[in-house]
């Protein structure tokens, strides 16, 4: 058949072409946010097959393939490897028109070279066996993988007890990319679970070698582990969170509040309010100090499934778009910080579009000067990471901000493979500015244009995160 992803792909203008051949292709990736897990890093793992590399903990595919009434032992469960991908690959056709479809074929052509081949269950097997046999070589491990796709420096996610000893072990080893964690203290604040709370603080007691009887030592021991964080490499911190929390409290509430929490008794929906907004306040404090940018990803609606909940736990394809009031709450929380010139550099992530023209709108009220796009609405995120979610995620910031200080696209993602979302990033980038031009609604200008794309892609998140290439 003739070949699918072409070298145009996506490009339907002149200008588009010459805008992403000429100058969006060859720029490195910046990959600022992502799930990967560290120790596969430090190890240099090599996959043993495509199942293990591209459908472990891909929630993604674990949505499609349920929904044409694939049965969980093929999606989550004790199937063979190559029993989930035959399933995987029935299931691609079914994709077309959702982002699967073209992320599968990218990720096909780059790494593995497989250009003029659909997955399908005709072609199952020889993609599979090809794949397979390339990830158990040298050339495809893990590290290889980044180094074919042309990959600068990563952030990892990790949870205020992680030692980040795998991140240690890839800076002994010198390896060349950047690898750094993201300081993600969701659990911190997890006061809907107090017994699982109570668990994470006296791990953290422990780790840290203190008692935590108060809300004072509480804060020093995460104040260590930030620290710690920081030693290690660390420059920003992610929030994974409903809305942002604002709510009025006083030092004395947060202290009687703390003090039900370490007693094990419910807390009331005032008192949940109140200890969140307290630690989100207290955290932004943190990531000032230590010069950091804080990530807020706003409006998931997570583990709607009990019934999957109860067998898989989290993280498993049953998450979805929130509708929590946002605005208010956000204002309130990054005027606090700004008043008292404490407001780290902030980006803002929606998973609901009709927030799109909000957190754009928030960002430019705290822009202060200090710095170029102090104040980010964050690339489109998770459902929104597609091709209609990113340009329209683009046409927000156009806009009512600016796009020529946007940090760029992130990957958020488990897999080795994903990084082609940066090429459909750019290809989108490409294309929306090569229709305006041939539109008459930007003025062809190569070297304008040209500039404005490689830094989207690169240059401003190289000079916007705290963190070192060389």
């Amino acid at each position: 058949m003739a070949e699918f992803i072409t070298e145009d792909f996506l490009l339907q203008t002149k200008t588009a072409r010459a805008l992403y051949h000429e100058r969006a292709k060859t720029m490195p990736i910046y990959d600022y946010h992502c799930h990967l897990p560290a120790e596969l890093i430090a190890a240099d793992h090599r996959f043993e097959n495509l199942t293990r590399a591209w459908l472990t903990g891909d929630h993604y595919k674990w949505r499609a393939m349920r929904t044409i009434g694939i049965a969980e032992k093929y999606v989550t469960g004790d199937a063979g490897d190559y029993e989930k991908f035959e399933k995987w690959a029935r299931t691609v056709p079914c994709c077309l028109r959702n982002p699967l479809y073209h992320w599968t074929h990218l990720e096909l052509k780059e790494p593995f070279g497989i250009k003029d081949k659909l997955l399908g269950p005709d072609t199952a097997r020889q993609i599979y066996e090809a794949c397979s046999e390339m990830l158990r070589t040298a050339d495809f491990s893990v590290r290889n993988i980044m180094r074919k796709m042309n990959v600068k420096l990563l952030c990892t996610t990790e949870g205020p007890l992680d030692s980040l000893e795998h991140h240690k072990k890839i800076r002994d080893d010198g390896f060349e990319i950047r690898v750094h964690t993201a300081f993600r203290p969701d659990q911190a604040m997890a006061v809907e679970d107090i017994q699982s709370l109570n668990t994470f603080i006296e791990k953290l007691g422990i780790i840290c070698d203190m008692e935590i009887t108060n809300l004072d030592s509480y804060l020093a021991a995460l104040r260590r582990r930030h620290d710690y964080f920081h030693q290690n490499g660390c420059r920003l911190s992610d929030h994974g969170i409903e809305t942002a929390y604002a709510e009025d409290y006083t030092d004395s509430e947060i202290d009687k509040i703390f003090g039900k929490i370490l007693a094990g008794r419910t807390l009331e929906a005032s008192e949940q309010l109140k200890f969140k907004s307290a630690m989100m306040f207290e955290l932004a404090l943190m990531d000032h100090e230590a010069g950091w940018v804080q990530q807020l990803h706003f409006g998931a609606l997570r583990n709607n499934s009990t019934r999957l909940f109860r067998t898989l736990g989290r993280d498993i394809g049953c998450d979805s778009m929130g509708d929590f009031e946002i605005a208010r709450p956000l204002s309130k929380f990054l005027d606090r910080l700004d008043t008292n010139d404490k407001l780290p550099k902030t980006i803002l992530y929606n998973l609901n579009p009709r927030d799109n023209a909000l957190l754009a709108t928030m960002a430019g009220n705290f822009q202060d000067g200090s710095v170029p796009g102090k104040m980010q609405y964050g690339s489109a995120w998770w459902f929104l990471d597609q091709a209609d979610g990113m340009a329209e995620q683009m046409n927000v910031l156009s806009n009512m901000g600016l796009l020529s200080e946007f940090v760029g696209m992130l990957t958020d993602s488990r897999s080795f493979l994903s990084y082609p979302r940066h090429e459909y990033f750019r290809r989108i980038l490409c294309n929306m500015l090569g229709n305006d031009v041939e539109a008459g609604l930007l003025p062809n200008d190569a070297e304008l244009l040209g500039k404005m794309v490689e830094d989207i892609c690169f240059n401003n998140a190289k000079n916007y995160f705290p963190m070192q290439l060389d």
